[in-house]
């Protein structure tokens, strides 16, 4: 068990409206201290290890230059690595190692959370595809298939993207498909190495500037097949993950909470959660819900995130972020993104209760307490 009030790393912090106690890790290795975007775990298995974001105003952004930390509760200590400059939402942990990937350039890099370790080269994008065309991402947010064998890599390359697996035994990287704007967020299935949940995403044109929106948000892809999306007519949705079935997936419905949708009948499931409307995490059994809401949408927006008992159907509130309309708040992605970890006995988030960004955490046996 994780022991967040024994530890002198973190500072409990109790919401004054719903008594909820959450842990903020106080012990600063940056002053931007984040959770991973919430498709992927930031905890091992065994609850050693917590990896999260770290920025250095004004150096880098969400999309270029932040890099990682990882607390180690066995020896009580954070840990900061320079070497782990990463490209938007890359870093995967491995849950039962501990090490961290991560995406830059055309590459994926490992490293260990041990400080006396170097960063690894994994693999990287061939340059007869590359063709010395700058690459913005090599991978939204990086998913290994079910079998263990690769990642997928959803690139940004020049003005094309460019989705297909890239073997962690550094052999070829196999091309799925090729799109002429910008399709993201794309996960690998955790029970199917041959299928890919991906978004559609609002397109800037990089030579014109004009904006294209999302009109159909969830695709998926099979290995050797075309791409085609989910629902059978276009529909906007925003922020999707994997059910651990590999028969469904989830997305938020902003006027709903989130949606459960069956990939083979195309079945929605409602779940109303206003308390998730910008995104939301299931608990791998699908009782609970944790998510985020904001008021109106800008970087840098006030928040809350909370938590939802769907035995019960009652929810509680976590905390309530302050807005952080500053360079911090619109260039770091500090977005809640809450997740479930640890074997979903904890929730993790980001903050702004204390006026800084920091990373934290929460019991989820005390929010089931308070919604039961």
């Amino acid at each position: 068990m994780i022991e967040l009030a024994k530890s002198k790393l973190f500072t409990p912090w109790t919401d004054p409206e719903s008594g909820v106690t959450s842990y903020i890790l106080t012990q600063k290795v940056a002053p931007v201290q984040e959770a991973f975007y919430f498709v992927n775990n930031s905890l091992t298995r065994d609850g050693r290890y917590w990896w999260f974001y770290c920025a250095f105003p004004p150096s880098g952004t969400a999309a270029q230059g932040r890099t990682l930390g990882v607390v180690d509760f066995a020896t009580q200590e954070v840990r900061h690595f320079p070497d782990t400059q990463f490209n938007h939402a890359s870093p995967f942990v491995d849950v039962e190692t501990g090490d961290v990937y991560w995406g830059m350039g055309d590459a994926v890099w490992r490293r260990s959370p041990h400080p006396g370790d170097d960063a690894v080269l994994v693999n990287r994008l061939p340059e007869e595809l590359t063709m010395r065309r700058p690459i913005e991402r090599v991978a939204t947010h990086l998913t290994k298939s079910a079998d263990g064998r690769a990642f997928f890599i959803d690139a940004s390359v020049g003005l094309q993207f460019v989705f297909g697996a890239l073997p962690v035994d550094g052999s070829d990287f196999e091309l799925w498909h090729t799109f002429q704007r910008n399709y993201n967020h794309a996960q690998f299935s955790p029970t199917d190495p041959d299928c890919v949940l991906f978004a559609q995403e609002n397109h800037p044109d990089p030579i014109t500037g004009l904006r294209f929106n999302i009109v159909d948000r969830l695709w998926l892809i099979r290995r050797g097949e075309q791409p085609h999306p989910i629902m059978p007519t276009p529909t906007r949705l925003t922020h999707e993950w994997w059910d651990p079935d590999g028969q469904h997936v989830y997305c938020i419905k902003s006027d709903v909470g989130v949606w459960r949708v069956n990939l083979f009948t195309q079945a929605v499931e409602e779940i109303p959660f206003p308390g998730g409307r910008w995104h939301s995490h299931s608990s791998a059994t699908g009782q609970y819900l944790i998510g985020d809401a904001n008021p109106r949408f800008y970087r840098g927006c006030p928040s809350t995130v909370n938590f939802l008992n769907r035995e019960t159907g009652k929810s509680v509130r976590l905390v309530n972020n302050p807005e952080m309309p500053n360079y911090t708040g619109a260039k770091y992605h500090i977005d809640p993104h809450p997740r479930f970890g640890f074997g979903d006995q904890v929730v993790v988030f980001t903050t702004t209760v204390r006026g800084v960004v920091d990373v934290a955490m929460a019991y989820t046996a005390d929010l089931i307490a308070r919604t039961s």
